[in-house]
């Protein structure tokens, strides 16, 4: 009888220290959203090597809350602690705290994994680390060669500040509008790294949004391009770009880290690290961590961001009315900044007598190099002979340069 009393006490154990217990109906909403971002992640391939993780980390968040649980402190009366431990061994590992004229001992309860890693996050450390890797693997060489693209990656970035006076309006705090109107610069690590400093409790539904968008960007983009030029404009054939010598390209990543250090501090991190690695492809003294930025540490950073922001999403945080309202003005953002880049593209098309293809304008948002892709794709379904994709890569790695000063000039003046 002792026998089955004891298993069946142990069966009630289990169950009530299982994850049906633990979860709600909002995890359970978050676990089928997780699926979606999954399989748009491994079907569609949209954005995987950040996508699937981020929906791993959504769903094991949801299955087990406490994979992203704080550490805590618990305080052990004295004689109790004393009565189940060695005194010799253990009673000198934690401090001793008097409550009320008694004796507790602090004992630490630790955090769950994904919390730990979640640290490199919310310190703003990943992000810096991200743009280190983009650097490695970013050709500035286009932006080199035609310097105008410098005004169309910026051009691309008026949907932040539009939106982020959008969000004001609607009831958020000027630190959380900052952080939402960063989505439309379709950069992910920027829009966390700015999220992190200004409104950290928003990071889930900010960064979700991000993700997404950028992965979207061939479906968002297309339809804004059409509607903002004409058949003539999008056919139009630019002229190839001239060589970039290697000198230029070294020289490149030196002065805009001076330029940007200088005028805008708080964007050094990110653009400094973005220079770093461009650097150290370019220079091609120092082939090895060149390589190991493009590859190892970019995938290693990728995995833990990916992960510990996507377990940020947990149902109770993220099913809220605000959070819908974030996801509705990140995509106002995104749809500003593709159209205000293709305007200027047009303005420039105007005063250079038609050399310019407008649909360049749209990858000044910085989702590297999927925009710039997007621009090439839908320039030769009207022109089979239209090669834009090297034009589009000038306002492309602009716009992440240009993400990256507003996020600067965000946290400027809003920090």
């Amino acid at each position: 009888m002792d026998i089955i009393n004891g298993f069946l006490e142990g069966v009630s154990g289990l169950l009530q220290n299982s994850g049906f217990v633990a979860i709600d109906w909002q995890n359970y909403v978050m676990i089928g959203i997780s699926f979606i971002l999954l399989y748009l992640a491994i079907k569609k391939e949209y954005e995987p090597l950040i996508l699937l993780p981020l929906a791993f980390g959504m769903l094991l968040v949801n299955l087990c809350p406490g994979i992203m649980g704080a550490p805590k402190t618990e305080f052990v009366p004295e004689l109790e602690y004393l009565s189940s431990h060695d005194i010799g061994t253990q009673s000198v590992q934690y401090a001793i705290t008097e409550i009320g004229g008694e004796r507790y001992y602090n004992v630490p309860e630790y955090g769950g994994l994904l919390y730990y890693l979640y640290q490199g996050v919310k310190m703003g450390i990943y992000p810096p680390l991200i743009f280190l890797g983009i650097g490695a693997m970013t050709d500035f060489g286009p932006l080199i060669a035609n310097p105008k693209s410098f005004i169309l990656g910026a051009a691309a970035q008026i949907g932040i500040f539009i939106t982020f006076i959008g969000a004001i309006f609607l009831g958020f705090t000027a630190k959380e509008a900052g952080a939402i109107g960063i989505i439309g610069g379709a950069d992910g690590p920027t829009a966390i790294f700015v999220t992190s400093k200004l409104a950290p409790d928003l990071l889930g539904p900010i960064a979700v949004a991000a993700y997404s968008y950028m992965a979207l960007v061939p479906i968002i983009q297309p339809p804004i391009m059409k509607l903002l030029t004409t058949k003539k404009e999008r056919s139009i054939k630019m002229e190839q770009l001239r060589p970039v010598s290697k000198l230029e390209k070294i020289i490149f990543p030196i002065v805009v880290t001076v330029l940007v250090a200088l005028l805008l501090p708080d964007a050094a991190p990110l653009v400094g690290m973005l220079m770093l690695g461009n650097l150290m492809k370019e220079s091609g003294v120092v082939d090895r961590i060149a390589k190991t930025a493009q590859n190892e540490l970019m995938n290693i950073v990728t995995i833990f961001l990916g992960t510990t922001v996507g377990a940020t999403a947990k149902g109770t945080v993220f099913l809220q009315l605000g959070t819908i309202k974030i996801i509705v003005l990140g995509l106002i953002a995104f749809g500003f900044g593709t159209a205000f880049g293709i305007l200027f593209g047009k303005l420039m098309s105007v005063l250079d007598h038609g050399k310019t293809n407008p649909l360049i304008g749209s990858a000044g948002v910085s989702a590297v190099p999927m925009a710039a892709r997007v621009s090439q794709k839908v320039g030769q379904m009207e022109n089979p002979t239209n090669y834009l994709l090297m034009h589009a890569m000038g306002p492309n790695v602009a716009g992440v340069i240009g993400s990256a000063v507003a996020a600067g000039v965000l946290i400027s003046l809003l920090g």
